[in-house]
């Protein structure tokens, strides 16, 4: 097992920027001297992240679940409208392979909707991990006529699928979820709480990432809860001492009954980033509304018709979630933030979670989101001019930039090393 790891949190973020002495060579591999360039950032290397789920329709040509005609010309102009709004901030998204919704029905998966959803974010450069390979909840209701080990055997063949189906696409997994509630879970009869109760956490955790891992070796896999409880620490560091390889920990953060506040979210970030390994705040929300009752134990339980977002409430979260997520960037531990919805359609117990109104008008959380993401902590396009050696100093957070001069340009990947750029 790792030694324990010890990093304390900084609030300026300088340990998000970085300095680098950039050579600009010319079509000719000269350097060019005294020459004026500009220098563009064009993408984070934090993972600023949001789930996709809103769009897999709009990917789909704004065909529904199951290949049902396409959504009115209202409906996809409103659809183009929130992909806007989404490429805007975002630059990592969540895609959702529930085995439930995926494969309803036994040998019919939405692979193909999935690859089509994927390949639309690929394409507009967003990068895109796939939640979750194996959970005991919206999981295949055909796996209650299955023996236990039939379960096994399905499960194992359904991470090999679909990670191998969606490599080059897909290459980040939350590879289990709630593995620490797994084997006790008693809301609903499934398959996996049984195959889990028969194997024991540390072997059903060692089964996902061993499949997926032989599936794609260059995948990187999640260990993802949400019981932030010692309970995980537990289990964490069995699996970590059988030998299992987890690349990256997901620690989600539904904050339903209230924002965690600085010295909470930091005490669990100490307390996870001991480890030594990334960490991933791979669900998180903060409401727009009424929060939920401090006494409800079991989120799920909180049922209501109607839970709407309201100006104060809008007002509330803009303050907390700028403060969640300076904390969180304040942890070098951190890297990347999963926001869990960006509309309050389909949100979560039907909380108003989201960052978008039902009118298409973004809530000032977004705003807030958008001046620090794409404001604060981004690069505009700075003119510079090269010295006598052709070099100019760039400053900014870690990320893909773009170098353009004498009508050309190049991109460049800000490491915080010297190095040398060419243009076309």
């Amino acid at each position: 097992m790792r030694p324990p790891v010890t990093v304390s949190p900084d609030p300026s973020l300088s340990h998000r920027t970085l300095r680098s002495t950039v050579t600009v060579l010319g079509p000719d591999g000269r350097p060019l001297p005294r020459t004026e360039v500009t220098v563009a950032q064009r993408r984070h290397a934090f993972g600023f992240g949001n789930i996709g789920f809103d769009l897999v329709d709009l990917a789909n040509g704004g065909s529904a679940p199951g290949g049902a005609p396409a959504q009115d010309a209202a409906r996809t102009e409103q659809l183009e409208h929130l992909a806007e709004l989404w490429l805007d901030v975002f630059s990592t998204a969540t895609l959702p392979f529930y085995w439930g919704t995926f494969e309803p029905v036994r040998g019919r998966p939405a692979t193909d909707r999935l690859l089509r959803a994927a390949q639309w974010f690929v394409d507009r450069g967003v990068e895109v991990k796939g939640h979750p390979l194996l959970w005991h909840t919206v999981t295949a209701p055909w796996l209650l006529e299955l023996s236990t080990g039939e379960v096994e055997q399905v499960q194992r063949e359904r991470i090999r699928r679909e990670v191998t189906d969606f490599a080059g696409l897909i290459d980040t997994w939350d590879a289990i979820n709630e593995a620490v509630i797994m084997p006790v879970f008693d809301k609903e009869d499934n398959g996996i709480t049984r195959l889990c109760r028969e194997k024991g956490r540390i072997a059903t955790v060692r089964l996902a990432f061993e499949e997926a891992r032989a599936a794609n070796p260059d995948a990187t896999l999640l260990l993802n809860d949400f019981d932030l409880s010692t309970a995980y620490e537990c289990l964490l560091e069995g699996v970590l001492e059988a030998g299992v390889q987890v690349d990256v920990l997901g620690l989600q953060s539904h904050m339903h009954q209230g924002y965690w506040g600085e010295e909470k979210t930091l005490a669990i970030l100490d307390r996870f980033s001991r480890y030594g390994l990334p960490l991933h705040l791979t669900e998180s929300t903060l409401l727009s509304g009424e929060l939920m009752p401090p006494e409800i134990e079991d989120l799920n339980d909180h049922q209501v018709d109607h839970w709407p977002s309201t100006p104060a409430g809008e007002e509330r979260q803009a303050q907390e979630i700028e403060r969640h997520y300076r904390t969180l960037l304040s942890h070098p531990q951190v890297e990347s933030i999963t926001y869990w919805g960006i509309t309050d359609d389909g949100a979560w117990l039907g909380a108003p979670a989201g960052l978008v109104r039902q009118d298409g008008t973004p809530k000032p959380a977004y705003e807030v989101l958008r001046r620090l993401i794409k404001g604060e902590w981004w690069l505009s396009p700075t003119p510079m001019r090269t010295d006598d050696d052709g070099r100019v100093a760039v400053s900014g957070w870690r990320g893909d930039y773009e170098v353009s001069a004498r009508g050309g340009s190049t991109t460049l990947v800000l490491d915080g090393e010297p190095q040398q750029v060419q243009l076309p």
